[in-house]
């Protein structure tokens, strides 16, 4: 019998050309359905008030219930055109979805079930907003658009003029240099020391170069304005991060120590910052200990250290529990070759450990980042305030509560794309701690 040689199998094809294939008429159409619907309520939408305008200039001394900025606006929200796009909307997705989810049995194929599964479910999703937008237009819009919807002063109130950015634009390009030039040599560091190659440095540089050229924006803000409040809510939360994850493992350290002598005060400092509210230790720093004390602390540099050690005693517990995740058969391995417990710690467990723990101290992080709108009580100037003391300022002056959504947007602004990093990083380490050191 002659001998037979296994030929290897190539991996099934299962991208979007395989899917697409295995379509049949009718789940094409689910899924185009359901896309279509949500394209048309929002295009619909933004066509009708935009056929209205989303804002206008009043004529000086005029009161705001004669002339409000946000008429046009509330018009429009309350036109016949926007009710007519809303119920159709909500008509056809109701429609689409009752329509696939009943086809869902007759679908020949797994690609053309979670079609029509997909185009049911977006269908499903825009019912919400038709309906939402139509019980608003029964309510009081117009109070709501003069108090909430005067977007004209979110844009006043950015910060930025645009004769500011074309004059500075050579030392916004030379800060971005710089934060290319910087970033580019710790990354290329790195890369030389774990033999990663060229890419990393490039995509360094090319993060440090849009870093920088932010950043040489946001330098150009006026006082008070959202886009400073930005700047000082970055600052804010990136030092107390700096800080609080430092010391955080630190205290980690500490806790798991055998000495009670060593691990009874580190626990007395994670339940002391951990059981009293972050507002009430900002109030006793600023107001009560410092002036007591007689320190001479700026209250911008007692926020970011109540931060940072707030910060600390909650990362802290994400480090112990990372750390306490790892095998004990690793820190009994590390000293039976000689290494003391420091150094077992050092070498063995916490590069593990911080791979581990990398996700949740990013959503520690956002938390921060919302977190810093407690330092308004320690009464900033208004060159230090963060966002939500930058639109109490706004609010104070002109009465208008849009600014609290400017705030919002703000917070958004910097929190989404924290939120997607700390996704993208947990599913980089979902396949385990052994795939990522390898």
């Amino acid at each position: 019998m002659g001998a037979t040689t296994a030929t290897a199998l190539a991996p099934p094809d299962r991208g979007w050309r395989y899917h697409l294939r295995h379509q049949t008429p009718w789940s094409r159409t689910v899924l185009a359905a359901g896309i279509l619907v949500n394209l048309f309520f929002f295009i619909g939408t933004i066509a009708v008030l935009s056929s209205y305008g989303w804002s206008r200039v009043c004529p000086e001394g005029a009161t705001r219930i004669e002339c409000a900025p946000s008429d046009p606006l509330a018009a429009g929200l309350k036109s016949a055109a926007l009710g007519t796009v809303a119920t159709i909307a909500l008509i056809a997705s109701i429609v689409v979805m009752v329509v696939g989810f009943a086809s869902l049995r007759r679908m020949p194929t797994r690609s053309a079930k979670e079609a029509v599964i997909t185009g049911a479910a977006i269908a499903s999703q825009s019912i919400f907003l038709p309906a939402l937008l139509l019980w608003f237009r029964g309510t009081d819009v117009d109070r709501f658009a003069r108090n909430f919807l005067n977007l004209s002063i979110i844009g006043r109130k950015a910060g930025v003029a645009w004769d500011s950015v074309t004059s500075s634009v050579g030392s916004i390009l030379a800060l971005a240099l710089i934060w290319a030039a910087v970033v580019g040599a710790l990354v290329g560091a790195y890369a030389w020391w774990r033999k990663t190659g060229i890419r990393p440095v490039v995509i360094g540089a090319i993060g440090g170069l849009a870093g920088g050229t932010l950043w040489g924006l946001l330098d150009l803000s006026n006082v008070p304005s959202f886009i400073k409040g930005a700047q000082n809510t970055l600052i804010l939360s990136a030092a107390g991060a700096a800080l609080g994850f430092g010391l955080g493992l630190v205290l980690a350290l500490f806790t798991m120590s055998s000495r009670r002598v060593v691990r009874a005060p580190a626990r007395i400092y994670i339940n002391f910052f951990r059981g009293t509210p972050l507002i009430w230790q900002l109030s006793f720093a600023g107001i009560g200990l410092v002036p007591a004390l007689r320190l001479n602390l700026s209250m911008y540099a007692i926020a970011i250290l109540v931060l940072g050690l707030n910060l600390a005693a909650y990362s802290a517990e994400v480090y112990r529990a990372g750390i306490q995740s790892l095998e004990r058969g690793q820190i009994e391995a590390a000293r039976s070759v000689g290494l003391t417990y420091f150094q077992s710690m050092r070498f063995v467990v916490v590069p593990q450990a911080i791979r581990r723990v990398i996700p949740p101290l990013l959503n520690e992080f956002v938390i921060l980042i919302k977190d810093t709108s407690l330092v308004s009580i320690l009464g900033l100037t208004v060159a230090q305030k963060e966002l939500l003391g930058i639109s109490r300022d706004i609010y104070s002056s002109s009465f208008d509560a849009t600014a609290w959504l400017g705030a919002a947007l703000g917070y958004l602004i910097i929190t989404i794309p924290m939120i997607r990093v700390v996704t993208i990083v947990e599913r980089k380490l979902r396949s385990g701690l052994t795939s990522v050191i390898g």
